[in-house]
């Protein structure tokens, strides 16, 4: 059972690498990256070079968590989506399940409604893959949830030297 589930994290990475990598060229964006509700980023796709990835994304991470506290002021119960707009780039993100989130960088090569229509895509299909690979893992024994945790992470981090 162990090794099932590390072959379904396995494949289930690649098939958000790929997935992020297609939005990010259908969408024509610079940059997109996918970051937990900790501030950890998962992976990312495009001109990335020149950000901070780690400080990107806890920030991303304070900025939905921030902008959820406002929603329960105002009476919602938080807001899926928030976009920033600058005067060259631009931030474009969107919750997932699994406390996950997609942010998009883009400029002029590119407009907010392409991007919003290709996140909304791409969030789908992404949502489905993180339900696959984690939907059972609450049933697992704490000693084996831990033990899929480090080798998953082992496994990232060497897909992320290989592909990233």
């Amino acid at each position: 059972m162990l090794i099932d589930r590390i072959k379904l994290f396995e494949s289930g990475f690649q098939a958000i690498k790929e997935n992020i990598e297609k939005l990010l060229q259908q969408s024509d964006a610079k940059a997109v990256l996918l970051v937990d509700r900790d501030g950890n980023l998962i992976t990312n796709a495009g001109e990335t070079e020149k950000i901070d990835l780690e400080s990107f994304a806890t920030l991303a991470a304070a900025d939905f968590a921030a902008t959820s506290q406002l929603a329960e002021l105002i009476g919602e119960q938080q807001f899926l989506t928030l976009y920033h707009q600058g005067e060259r780039d631009h931030l474009y993100f969107q919750a997932l399940a699994r406390n996950i989130i997609i942010a998009v960088i883009f400029d002029q090569r590119t407009t907010l409604g392409l991007v919003r229509v290709r996140v909304k895509h791409a969030a789908q299909t992404l949502s489905k893959i993180l339900e696959d690979i984690f939907g059972g893992q609450e049933q697992l024994a704490p000693e084996e949830e831990a033990r899929i945790e480090d080798i998953s992470k082992d496994i990232e981090d060497e897909l992320d030297r290989l592909f990233g």
